[in-house]
């Protein structure tokens, strides 16, 4: 039997604390890209109790994402949106979760992302993680933005790290090691940086802007 909301709600405050959890239950948070690192933002934000999530990619569930990212093999050839959507609503059944099935590029930006006031930046390709960096930078200087760089290879855990490039704009990763060959990525080290920027994200709804 799902719980109720104000029990699920109970139970988040009691780990959290009140006004921690109202903090989390008020939060807008949007997780651009639902790969290894987007999929595990987003269960991890969903499992904090952030109010509302806003989940993007135009991609869909492939065989070769099963080794790090939170899908399942029924869920193979579904939009990556729709089959997390279905995971985090099992998780968090009153989370509030918009998704948007589309490719980011800066004519659309200025518009899906208006309305959150913290950005995670989740992309596979370089091109499109600096594409989304640059935009939302030009575009939402007072927004948080959350971004991921270096997490590939089987390299020490310890070397993914969490920054504050400037103001508003964090990378987490180790930011050297990219995919290249005899360079995969493993689910392990993606979920220490999607780790990172998942709890980057709760320090800031907290209102810490620390690393």
């Amino acid at each position: 039997m799902v719980p109720s909301k104000e029990e699920m709600l109970a139970a988040l405050a009691g780990r959290h604390g009140d006004e921690m959890q109202k903090k989390l239950s008020e939060a807008s948070v949007a997780v651009c890209g639902l790969g290894g690192l987007g999929s595990n933002i987003s269960i991890a934000l969903a499992r904090t109790g952030v109010g509302r999530l806003h989940i993007i990619d135009f991609d869909t569930v492939d065989i070769s994402n099963l080794n790090r990212q939170q899908y399942f093999s029924d869920q193979i050839g579904m939009p990556k949106t729709e089959a997390l959507r279905q995971i985090l609503s099992r998780i968090a059944p009153y989370c509030d979760i918009i998704t948007d099935t589309v490719k980011l590029s800066p004519d659309n930006i200025p518009l899906l992302l208006k309305d959150e006031q913290i950005i995670c930046e989740a992309f596979d390709k370089a091109d499109q993680k600096a594409m989304l960096v640059n935009t939302v930078l030009e575009t939402f200087p007072d927004k948080y933005l959350v971004a991921g760089s270096g997490m590939a290879g089987s390299f020490s855990a310890n070397l993914i790290h969490t920054r504050r490039v400037a103001g508003r704009f964090y990378i987490c990763g180790d930011e050297v090691n990219g995919v290249a060959e005899g360079e995969g990525l493993f689910a392990s080290r993606v979920l220490v940086c999607a780790a990172h920027q998942a709890h980057m994200v709760i320090r800031l709804i907290a209102g810490e802007t620390e690393c």
